[in-house]
């Protein structure tokens, strides 16, 4: 389905402008609520948790308006072509709590991973396949699917490259067709090389966040550019996080390349147990929701590759120095027929350096509280016609099986 730029500039316009009065902050954020209109504070989820420290228990705040992330994402569209039905989605992460209720009876848990201290791993299935709840705006993205626990990390959330390459593949022997992997690690290995030639093998689609969740409290800059593994591996879908005005958030953590950009910074989510909400933040929540993405789209087009399925969520997206998540685009592409405006030269990487300001990776959308509508599309216009780099071409994996770490 082709798609003017003007379309795709309002459209673009039009979900920013929707989340614009949702905040992140350092340790509580807000999120709207549907029935009275005022901000609620919700706790914050971790991705890891000090060795003494409790085990995450469940938030006594229900936000009910639909987040920000999911109207800009457009999910209320998207659903009327996916639903992620007949698709298992394995979450390498904390585990997943089978104590969720938004996640009852569609959770499959792997060696003891049904139980979910962190509540990270929970947080980022529910992104994916949490159940509507009436009267509640959050669901999951896709959530019809399936989700496989695995636990990638130690029960407090510590990764290893052993850890997180036995969860890949007791993933795939699951049988999961897409598999996210929150962690982040700063070294590759044979046993990851290993994991991901199995994933190719079987046709496991293999998302990732392209870097480590970011320390909020007091980050004020990030540590230069690197790869981040195993997102910096060939034929991985490597994503970074983005929030409400489309920008990395302050203090993240850049990897040199990435291939999508999607929401994930101060995203709303459940908890391991209970039915209130928590907040987010981080690449790893950005990558649950590409995983969501590309269920619906092998639930819609189950003929796609793993391949297939990325180079279409890659070539959908929205056009900026990382493209953006388009789910509603991926699942509607007419193959044959032109996927829209895409950065230019995507034939060769680009590094996501910082600017002048700090570590942003993606195209500044920011715009004055009082600018006139006229001037504001005028920016959103510029962003969409004028990209100021290129993302790095997904690749497909390669063959490697060597032993050396």
């Amino acid at each position: 389905m082709r798609r003017p730029r003007l379309r795709r500039a309002v459209l673009t316009l039009v979900t920013l402008l929707s989340a614009s009065a949702v905040a992140a902050g350092p340790t509580t954020a807000t999120a709207a609520s549907a029935a009275s209109g005022d901000p609620v504070r919700l706790p914050v989820m971790p991705s890891r948790l000090p060795a003494d420290a409790d085990c995450t228990g469940g938030s006594a705040t229900v936000a009910e308006a639909v987040p920000w992330e999911q109207v800009n994402l457009q999910l209320s569209r998207t659903r009327q072509f996916g639903t992620g039905a007949g698709v298992t989605v394995a979450v390498v992460d904390t585990g997943v709590s089978i104590e969720a209720p938004a996640l009852a009876g569609r959770v499959t848990a792997v060696d003891g991973a049904g139980d979910d201290c962190v509540g990270h791993g929970t947080f980022v299935a529910g992104l994916i396949a949490a159940a509507p709840v009436d009267g509640v705006g959050f669901s999951g993205a896709a959530r019809q699917a399936r989700v496989v626990a695995v636990r990638g990390t130690d029960k407090r959330g510590a990764a290893t490259d052993g850890t997180v390459a036995d969860g890949i593949r007791a993933g795939v022997d699951a049988g999961a067709r897409v598999i996210v992997v929150s962690p982040a690690l700063t070294r590759d290995s044979a046993a990851l090389r290993r994991a991901l030639a199995h994933a190719a093998a079987r046709d496991a689609l293999v998302v990732a966040a392209a870097a480590p969740d970011a320390p909020r409290a007091g980050a004020s800059s990030a540590a230069p550019p690197a790869d981040y593994w195993p997102a910096a591996s060939d034929g991985v879908l490597s994503v970074v996080d983005v929030d409400v005005r489309g920008q990395r958030p302050q203090g993240a953590f850049t990897p040199r390349h990435a291939d999508l950009a999607a929401p994930g910074d101060g995203v709303l989510g459940i908890g391991p147990r209970g039915r209130g909400h928590f907040i987010g933040s981080g690449p790893s929540l950005a990558a649950g929701y590409v995983a969501a993405a590309a269920a619906l789209v092998r639930s819609a087009h189950p003929d796609l590759s793993a391949a297939e399925t990325a180079r279409r969520l890659v070539t959908t997206a929205y056009p900026a120095d990382v493209p953006r998540l388009d789910p509603y685009g991926a699942l509607t592409f007419v193959p044959g027929a032109s996927p829209g405006p895409a950065p230019a030269d995507r034939s060769r990487p680009v590094r996501l350096e910082r600017d002048e300001a700090g570590a942003r990776a993606t195209r500044r959308a920011l715009w004055p509280a009082g600018a006139a509508a006229g001037l504001i599309l005028v920016t959103v216009w510029a962003a969409v016609l004028v990209p100021k780099g290129r993302a790095r071409r997904w690749r497909p994996p390669g063959n490697d099986t060597s032993t050396a770490g």
